[in-house]
């Protein structure tokens, strides 16, 4: 496997500054970032899409849409939708939402991110920007995401083209599932495989949930099993390692990411 698949998810080293990070990753010979839209913010949207640019790397995804729980969300999303299309970023993630504040309608939550797939497909096929689904792992339902399973988002995908709307293979949220890997060869055989993603399961967990993803090989998710496991379902695009972790960020960014360069070449490929 070429080294050139990896691809740092920014949030892999989240208090790295955006062009140091661009001239580590290029120092370091990773062609591949992923981008979170804040930080994209912050720095500014064209002027990230020229430092990249500049740097010769490829923006492998923009994080990210969905939540469509909120008020605002399709208009939003709208927004991410163009912006990474000016970042050149192919994928848009979408982390679905939860439940409204107050609501226990679990099944009309699922049945507004169908809606508003349907509402934003068109728009993302028009500005060539594909709609990646990401099922969370089940203990983020309630609040961040009402689609846990790989098949759901296969689902939900259905109705749209495949260049619209397609689904993210994260190895952190969806290990535990039976059906993992017989739906990530649906998935191939669908050609809905928009992005795959790599970190680890750690326990205990931490308080706050969130960052707890534990490094490459430290945990007990079989990553390689995985990785073959897309690869057979006809994925050669690019691997994002996508780590949040406290211990990783209080890191050098430079630091971390060799760190994450050698945990992937022994653990992923």
């Amino acid at each position: 496997m070429s080294p050139a698949r990896f691809s740092l998810n920014q949030w892999t080293t989240r208090y790295w500054p955006l062009p140091e990070l661009v001239a580590g990753c290029v120092a370091a010979g990773v062609t591949g970032v992923g981008l979170w839209r804040e930080p994209v913010a912050e720095y500014g949207l064209a002027r990230t899409a020229k430092l990249v640019r500049d740097a010769g790397l490829t923006v492998t995804s923009l994080c990210r849409g969905g939540f469509f729980q909120l008020p605002d969300a399709i208009a939003e999303n709208r927004r991410a939708i163009e912006e990474a299309a000016e970042l050149g970023a192919p994928a848009l993630a979408l982390v679905s939402g939860g439940l409204p504040e107050g609501s226990r309608d679990l099944d009309g939550a699922r049945r507004r991110v169908a809606d508003a797939l349907a509402e934003l497909a068109p728009y993302a096929g028009e500005c060539g920007v594909r709609l990646a689904l990401e099922p969370l792992h089940p203990m983020y339902c309630s609040d961040r995401c009402v689609v846990s399973t790989l098949d759901q988002a296969l689902d939900l995908a259905a109705p749209h083209p495949a260049a619209q709307v397609g689904v993210m293979v994260d190895t952190y949220h969806l290990w535990w599932d039976p059906g993992a890997y017989a739906a990530i060869a649906r998935a191939g055989a669908e050609d809905r495989i928009a992005l795959f993603q790599v970190a680890d399961w750690t326990t205990p967990l931490p308080e706050g949930v969130l960052t707890g993803r534990g490094m490459l090989g430290d945990g007990c998710v079989e990553l390689r099993r995985f990785r073959t496991a897309v690869d057979e379902a006809g994925y050669t695009g690019p691997i994002e390692v996508e780590i949040f972790n406290d211990d990783l960020w209080a890191m050098p960014g430079a630091e971390a990411l060799s760190l994450c360069l050698a945990r992937f070449a022994e653990h992923v490929t």
